[in-house]
């Protein structure tokens, strides 16, 4: 299987020059927890919202501190047309939880994250794998620890 049958295609761009707290409420909108960064039709970074907390906010950074204070710029990605099993194996040498995906002319086309490529496989690993990756919105809370 291709990485371009289970990336996603929706994905939204911040600019290096917005705010951490407009890269947050993208991120609160769209319930995810990393955005791409581009620049003048240009990958040039990628945002968390583990960067947002750790490089800003835990070292005293204003909301209103610039994305390219604290975006990641060694981004890693891989092509639409790769093999998912071979970007998976990556993912997991590389402890990498999503990646943008280019198309040959290395524009950005998506994003695949290994809540993509565990709906593409099965077994318990997968299932509960696709269950922790849900939007927030379909979570149901039992009160129940997990066993």
């Amino acid at each position: 299987m291709r990485i371009a049958d289970a990336m996603t295609r929706d994905v939204q761009l911040v600019n290096p020059a917005q705010s951490l707290v407009e890269a947050a409420q993208m991120m609160a909108d769209c319930d995810c927890g990393s955005l791409p960064v581009a620049e003048n039709d240009k990958l040039v970074g990628m945002i968390t919202d583990r960067d947002i907390v750790v490089r800003a906010l835990a070292r005293g950074k204003s909301p209103d501190t610039k994305i390219k204070e604290v975006m990641s710029t060694e981004i890693k990605y891989c092509f639409e047309e790769d093999d998912l099993n071979n970007v998976a194996r990556n993912m997991g040498d590389l402890q990498i939880r999503r990646l943008p995906v280019l198309d040959k002319d290395k524009k950005l086309v998506g994003i695949v994250s290994l809540g993509d490529i565990a709906v593409t496989d099965e077994g318990p690993a997968a299932e509960a794998l696709c269950e922790i990756c849900e939007p927030a919105s379909q979570h149901t809370s039992t009160g129940q620890r997990p066993h």
